[in-house]
Formats: structure tokens, sequence, C-alpha cells
């Protein structure tokens, strides 16, 4: 019966350990049923409040310059995503309005753009290397989906220095983005 029980314990102690090995941060979600968005967001990233600025904005407790924040813009008439234009495009639109607009001193290149749809509604995934006017280097990746006559961009970023060690942690929270 010892023998039965104390195989059991180390059966479930070995599930345990295994499962805490891996590279990927823990995450935690986070529901606006009022807007109608979804994401994953990493363990450890506190709310800040951000006046006039993005619907929602997590940072990074120790890295504080890694956040994440949801945008939710107008969109007019009955615009889709595809209306917009290709992800090239869009991305391409959003890095001259929104990650490094004219006079901010930034400047964004699109590295890579796709399309995924999700519980039948399209988003692009768009990833962006930003230089800052002090020479620093970001990485930033968004998605970007339209619901409801609104078009909501989440935006996740780090410094290009701490990209290797958060990418994949980054791409489940940018796939995680759903509108509804």
């Amino acid at each position: 019966m010892l023998k039965r029980i104390a195989a059991i314990l180390l059966v479930v102690l070995s599930l345990s350990l295994t499962g805490c090995i891996s590279k990927v941060v823990g995450l935690k979600s986070h529901v606006d049923t009022g807007d109608g968005y979804q994401f994953l967001y990493p363990n450890g990233w506190l709310p800040i409040a951000v006046p006039n600025g993005p619907d929602v904005v997590f940072r990074d407790l120790i890295q504080q310059t890694e956040n994440v924040s949801v945008v939710i813009s107008p969109v007019t008439g009955d615009k889709t995503l595809a209306d917009l234009g290709t992800p090239s495009e869009v991305g391409y639109k959003l890095s001259k309005n929104a990650i490094a607009p004219p006079d901010s001193g930034r400047e964004a290149e699109l590295v890579n753009a796709e399309s995924r749809e999700s519980r039948s509604k399209n988003y692009y995934i768009l990833e962006y290397a930003v230089k800052l006017s002090n020479q620093q280097q970001r990485h930033n990746l968004a998605s970007v989906a339209i619901s409801r006559g609104k078009l909501f961009t989440l935006n996740i970023s780090t410094t290009e220095e701490r990209w290797p060690k958060v990418k994949e942690a980054f791409e489940k929270v940018v796939k995680s983005f759903s509108v509804y």
C-alpha cells in the first residue's frame, strides 16, 4: 500500500516539475467584455493608467520598457480588414501613423506581415523593428482586427536586446488576441 502511494506521489511530482520546465513564461488572461476583446499577457505585468491613451496597457514590473496595449479606433462604414488593404499595406500604414508618426523621432521597418483567421475573424499579425531617436532599437509585434465598426490594435514591445528571450511568449500573446 505504501509503495503504491509513493509511486503515485512520484508520478504527480514528476508531472508537476515537467510542467514547470518551459521557455515560455506563464500567461494571464485579460478580458474586456464591454469593448469585446481578450488576450493573454505575461505574469508579473501590471496594468498602468495612461490618460488619453490606449484602452488598456500592461507593463512588466521588472523590465519596465516592455509593455502590451490595445488601441480602439472607429472605422467608417462596414469596412473589413481586407478593405483596408493587405497585411503589408496595413502594416505600412500603421508604421507611419501609429508606431513611428512624423516628428516622433522614431523609424519603423515592417519586418513581417501575415494574415490569420480565428473564429471567423481575420487578423493581421505585424512585426516591426523600431529605432528610437536615441538610437535604441526596439521590437514590436501587433495584431489588428475589425469588429463592430471598430479597428482593434494590440501592440507588444520590448528592446531588441531582449527580443530573443521573449519572442516565444510575445508571439503567444499576439496570437491570443481575440475580438468579438
